[in-house]
C-alpha cells in the first residue's frame, strides 16, 4: 500500500475501517507487529523493498518527481531479477515511483510486464486548476492531475482515470494469476492508494469526504479478497506466499484524507515509529502457522533474501545486501529471533535512529531514547537516565553509517536523450 497507517486495518485495531479479507488473511497467516519499511517516504522505501538494501546503499534517498533524471539503477538486482533466473513470470501492477524514464521502469528491473502509474498520483498537477481534496472527492474530479497510466513503456491513458485504478489493477492481477497458474509467478501489486488524492470506484463511493479514507481502504480490502480468491480458484493457493504491507506511515497533515498510526508516534516523513513501522500480514497455507503473531524486528529489506532462498536461489553474493533471511520467523519456529543486531532508520542520507532490542535511540533535533517494549508511543525520553545505552547505540549508528556510505552504490542516471 501507499501511505497506509499502522492502525488502518481491523486486525491492527482500526475502530472504524472494516477489512474482513485482510482480517481473515491474518487469521489464516501471521501478523507482524514490529515490521519496518526502510524509509518514511515512497521512492526510498520501494527501492529498499525490491533490492533488500537500506536506501542510501542504492542511491535512492529522496522522493522522485517527473523532473528527476535518476532512478533505480538497472545494475541493481531486484526480487524480480532473482525470480526470473528461477523461471518465474514477473509483473508489476500499480505505482512504481523508482524512475519514470525508460531505463528505470519495471521492465528494465526484472519485470516481464508493467501496468500502472510511474510516480505518485498527486504529481503532474495541472496548472491553473485549484481545488481542495474534499471538492475533488465530491466531484470525482481526477482531471486536476495529468498522471500517466502506462503499459510496459507506453502511456496508454493520460490523465489516468483514478476512480478506476484499484479495480483495474485488481483485474490485471487476477488475469496474471489465471494466465500463469501452471508456472511459478511473482506478482508485485503496489496500489496507488491510499496516497492522496483519494479515489474509489462508484461501488465504494460516498459523498462524505470525511469517509473517503475509510472507503478507500475498504476497496483495497476488496482487492485483496479478489486476489486471494483467484489463488484458490486456480488451485495455487497452498503453493503461494502472500505478503501485505505499506511503504510508509500515514500522511497525517491530510487529516481525514490520511490514516492513523496509533498507538505509534507521528507518521509519514518521520523516523518516529509511525513513519516506518508498518502493518504486515503474511499468509502461506500449511507453511506459515495460522493465527500467529510475530513480535520480532524485521522489515521489507528482508523480503529479497527470504524469497530468493524459498525460490531455490540466493541473495546476490557480489554486493552488500542489508536484509536477512527471516523464514524461521515466518515459519513460527519456537526459537526464532530477529536476525538483525540492530535496525537503522534513515531519513534521506542521514541516519537518524537505531533500534536494538527494545531500545530505540533517535538523534535528530535532540537525543531521544525510548524503551519500545514499555513505551510504544515514544512518549518518555529516557536518554538522561541511561547514558550508557545512548553511548552504545551512538557508536553502533556511527560505525554502520560510515560502513554503508563507504560502499554505497550510485542510482541510475538517464542517458542524454532520455531526459524528458
Amino acid at each position: 500500500m501507499d501511505d497506509q497507517g499502522y492502525q488502518d486495518l481491523g486486525c491492527f485495531g482500526s475502530p472504524n475501517i472494516k477489512t474482513p479479507n485482510l482480517d481473515r488473511m491474518a487469521a489464516e497467516g501471521m501478523k507482524f507487529t514490529d515490521f519496518y519499511a526502510a524509509a518514511s517516504v515512497c521512492s526510498p522505501s520501494r527501492a529498499a523493498l525490491l533490492t533488500g538494501c537500506y536506501p542510501p546503499r542504492v542511491g535512492i534517498t529522496k522522493v522522485l518527481f517527473p523532473r528527476d533524471t535518476i532512478g533505480l539503477n538497472p545494475e541493481e538486482i531486484t526480487i524480480a531479477d532473482i525470480l526470473k533466473t528461477q523461471g518465474y513470470a514477473t509483473t508489476c501492477i500499480g505505482k512504481w515511483h523508482l524512475g519514470h524514464l525508460p531505463e528505470f521502469l519495471p521492465t528494465s528491473n526484472g519485470f516481464d510486464s508493467y501496468f500502472g502509474v510511474p510516480y505518485s498520483n498527486d504529481m503532474d498537477r495541472v496548472k491553473g486548476k485549484k481545488k481542495g481534496l474534499d471538492q475533488s472527492w465530491k466531484e470525482k474530479d481526477f482531471s486536476l492531475w495529468n498522471v500517466p497510466l502506462m503499459r510496459d513503456e507506453r502511456v496508454v491513458e493520460r490523465p489516468a482515470k483514478q476512480t478506476t485504478l484499484v479495480e483495474r489493477y485488481t483485474n490485471e492481477a487476477v488475469r496474471f494469476i489465471e494466465k500463469h497458474q501452471d508456472r511459478p509467478f511473482f506478482l508485485y501489486l503496489p496500489h496507488t492508494m491510499p496516497h492522496i488524492p483519494l479515489f474509489v470506484s462508484d461501488e465504494f463511493y460516498t459523498e462524505d469526504p470525511k469517509q473517503a479514507y475509510r472507503v478507500t481502504i475498504e476497496q483495497i480490502d476488496w482487492s485483496v479478497g479478489r486476489v486471494l480468491k483467484a489463488l484458490k480458484d486456480t488451485d495455487v493457493d497452498e503453493n503461494t506466499l502472500v505478503v501485505f504491507t505499506s511503504d510508509n506511515g500515514p500522511w497525517l497533515s491530510m487529516k481525514h484524507h490520511g490514516g492513523s498510526a496509533l498507538p505509534l508516534r507521528d507518521g509519514k516523513f518521520s523516523t518516529y515509529e509511525g513513519g516506518m513501522r508498518e502493518p504486515c500480514i503474511m499468509r502461506w497455507p500449511k507453511r506459515i502457522p495460522a493465527g500467529a503473531v510475530c513480535n520480532e524486528v524485521c522489515g521489507t529489506i528482508d523480503l529479497l533474501p527470504t524469497i530468493a532462498t524459498l525460490a531455490g536461489g540466493s541473495a546476490p553474493q557480489d554486493r552488500v545486501i542489508d536484509g536477512k533471511d527471516i523464514w524461521p520467523l515466518m515459519a513460527g519456529q519456537s526459537d526464532a529471533r530477529s536476525p538483525h543486531e540492530a535496525f537503522y532508520y534513515y531519513r534521506g542520507t542521514k541516519l537518524q535512529a537505531i533500534r536494538k532490542g527494545p531500545w530505540k535511540l533517535r538523534k535528530a533535533k535532540q537525543t531521544e531514547l525510548y524503551n519500545l517494549s514499555a513505551d510504544i508511543g515514544e512518549k518518555r525520553n529516557l536518554a538522561e537516565a541511561h547514558p550508557d545505552i545512548v553511548q552504545q547505540l551512538s557508536r553502533l549508528m556511527e560505525t554502520f553509517d560510515q560502513d554503508l556510505k563507504r560502499i554505497a552504490r550510485p542510482p541510475g542516471r538517464a542517458r542524454a536523450g532520455d531526459r524528458t
